[in-house]
């Protein structure tokens, strides 16, 4: 009977988390496309991938929870798990309504839905938050509530619109573990700077009347983010008016710490407290 968190991780049979590079051809329609996961419990959990990649890189916590009876979705954002020319085509109001729809989608069978998100999806959970009440817990992974120069990412989309520059290559820094090996491997690779002002946009979004959050909520945030500013999840924090608010700072981990194999410890945190809300 599989028991502890590692049990249940080394139970996953995932490639790309095993070993990062062995992303076999046969197993990459995996990397493109949602995933629903029945669960047993009456709970669900609705994951939200980053910005330019795609559900993989939550997969592995989906399957972890559903071990634990959690009904999972792993939705796919709009313009996402094709090519990077279908984000050219997409707003930031699409990617809040494939949030709603994932929503729904669970609370036609589930008594209680929680919703976790990482990077632009922990904003989008932000914003469905504020609009969906009823909505049973939040967890907020690697939040872009305060990004690192965003006013010059803000300026310089502009002005390469301009100038014709349409398409930018995405740059990642070196990575304590897996995690930046994973999101390298299932993201574009280039992406459209049109793209980048509905980030920007949805992040600011994200910070509108965050009082009014009033779920319970977890946050989340490595202490080497590059994107992320350091003081994001404290302004978080201290913001929303959850009763239940809990903060945890991941060690040698960058920005898409979720997907790293070396943080077993983070599916712990998250699924105490599922359990407890």
């Amino acid at each position: 009977m599989i028991t502890t968190t590692k049990e249940i991780l080394d139970s996953i049979e995932e490639p790309l988390f095993e070993d990062p590079k062995a992303l076999l051809e046969s197993e990459r329609h995996l990397t493109r496309e949602s995933f629903f996961f029945e669960g047993t419990n009456g709970k669900g959990v609705l994951l939200a991938h980053g910005w330019t990649s795609t559900p993989y890189e939550v997969r592995r916590l989906g399957k972890f929870l559903n071990v634990r009876g959690y009904t999972v979705y792993g939705l796919l954002l709009k313009g996402h798990g094709t090519e990077p020319s279908d984000l050219e085509d997409v707003n930031w109001t699409d990617w809040v309504e494939d949030m709603e729809r994932g929503y729904e989608k669970l609370k036609v069978n589930c008594d209680k839905v929680y919703v976790a998100g990482t990077s632009i999806g922990a904003a989008l959970t932000l914003i469905l938050a504020r609009k969906i009440s009823e909505i049973s817990g939040i967890i907020l992974m690697a939040t872009p509530y305060k990004m690192r120069m965003e006013k010059m990412m803000n300026l310089f989309a502009r002005v390469f619109l301009l100038v014709g520059k349409r398409y930018y290559k995405k740059f990642y820094p070196p990575s304590f573990g897996s995690s930046g090996m994973v999101t390298r491997l299932v993201s574009y690779q280039t992406f459209p700077v049109k793209s980048v002002l509905d980030a920007i946009r949805t992040t600011r979004e994200a910070r509108k009347d965050t009082h009014l959050i009033t779920q319970p909520c977890l946050i989340m945030q490595s202490t080497h983010d590059h994107i992320v500013t350091a003081d994001s999840l404290e302004c978080i924090y201290g913001k929303i008016s959850s009763k239940v608010k809990i903060k945890k700072y991941i060690e040698k981990a960058y920005h898409t710490f979720v997907a790293d194999i070396n943080n077993e410890h983070v599916f712990d945190d998250i699924l105490s407290f599922l359990e407890k809300n």
